[in-house]
């Protein structure tokens, strides 16, 4: 299995002086929505996660309530507000369903976040710290692009994978029915901004965080007859992987831009969640009843020629519609759900890699024609 951590060195940075260099990987994705229940039993349902840990009323806390989901080393954490007021309900009612966090775990919550504030970060929460009778766990939390944030997880000093005190084991949902998934763990996560703010994202990550650019794409390389985009993908040197994405310039509205207008800002655009099988993974998926972007049947015998040396299972991969690329290093197999949310935002990327530490640039065509579709079915292209 390829894993980000193969990939060359990121270049050193003031090594001893960035948050960058007190993060030990991701802790978990936490997600705003309307109805945490019925999306926790929803991602359980179609996407094979299980219910870890409950907080709400029944545990102590009065304002929301939340359910952590695991799969593999991927953690989610679903969250609901319980009143008018909540800033959660707000931040659903403006946004819609959405990533609202992107906890990091880290050496040390209150160095990293002392590190990312002067370096110019914006303070979401001071550190603190929660306690039960388990131990001590410390956080702090930063803002990121739009109303995203990185909240800094500390569990050195606190055992086991319940998210913080306040949980419960005993309240989760229950196991849903369904084949094994065999998601493994969060491969790269991407954020949209809007035009013109690219640059200064890229900057935040290198300057403020500490992480290197991994790889540009310029609105050349992902465009079709009607829409482009830029990218950047910037990481920490090992497991945390982020591009992020702005519209560019075309004849019809870019995916970007129509995902600025229905999350009324920037965010988290799709996570990618890899698997040791995508075969498996995919035939299980859609047996859940979970829906992806389709590409073209003519695309198949191009990518058969692109890598005509690679001994695949073609015809089960043109039957579940997963897509093939490769690089200097090796292959990959990904696909791409359609939105999960009522608004054209959030979608989730399947992927398995075979050497392969690209994102699938021979894909990009075929892919953004296939959100363009979408978009056109929506009335938004």
């Amino acid at each position: 299995m390829t894993t980000f951590a193969t990939r060359p060195a990121a270049p050193p940075t003031d090594t001893a002086r960035t948050p960058a260099q007190r993060l030990l990987g991701w802790d978990h994705i936490e997600l705003w929505v309307g109805n945490a229940r019925a999306t926790a039993g929803f991602l359980m349902s179609a996407f094979g996660f299980r219910s870890i840990a409950y907080a709400g009323p029944e545990t102590g806390r009065r304002d929301s309530v939340s359910h952590v989901l695991e799969q593999g080393n991927i953690r989610l954490v679903i969250t609901g507000g319980l009143s008018a007021d909540s800033p959660i309900t707000r931040h659903v009612a403006r946004h819609g369903d959405g990533v609202h966090d992107l906890a990091w775990r880290v050496d040390g919550a209150a160095t990293a976040y002392e590190l990312a504030t002067a370096r110019g970060a914006r303070t979401i929460r001071e550190p603190w710290v929660e306690r039960d009778d388990r131990g001590v766990l410390r956080l702090a939390t930063v803002g990121t692009y739009g109303e995203t944030q990185h909240t800094f997880v500390d569990r050195s000093d606190y055992p086991g994978r319940i998210l913080a005190p306040g949980y419960s084991a005993a309240d989760r949902l229950p196991e849903p029915v369904g084949p094994d998934v065999g998601l493994t763990h969060i491969d790269h996560v991407v954020g949209n901004v809007e035009k013109g703010q690219l640059a200064h994202w890229v900057e935040f990550y290198e300057q403020v965080m500490g992480f290197a650019q991994l790889t540009h794409f310029d609105a050349d390389q992902i465009s079709t007859q009607y829409s482009a985009l830029m990218s950047t993908v910037v990481w920490d040197g090992n497991d945390i992987v982020m591009p992020i994405n702005e519209p560019a310039d075309g004849l019809r509205k870019s995916q970007i831009q129509e995902y600025i207008e229905a999350y009324a800002g920037p965010g988290v655009q799709h996570v990618a969640l890899a698997t040791d099988d995508i075969v498996t993974t995919v035939q299980a998926l859609r047996e859940r009843g979970v829906r992806f972007m389709t590409v073209p049947e003519t695309y198949y015998a191009d990518a058969q020629r692109r890598l005509a040396d690679v001994d695949l299972p073609w015809a089960e991969l043109e039957r579940l519609n997963i897509l093939v690329d490769r690089d200097e290093r090796g292959y990959l197999l990904q696909i791409f759900t359609e939105t999960v949310m009522d608004r054209p935002t959030v979608f989730f990327e399947i992927i398995q890699r075979h050497g392969a530490t690209g994102f699938g640039e021979g894909n990009f065509k075929a892919l953004f024609e296939a959100i363009e579709r979408d978009q056109a079915r929506r009335g938004n292209l």
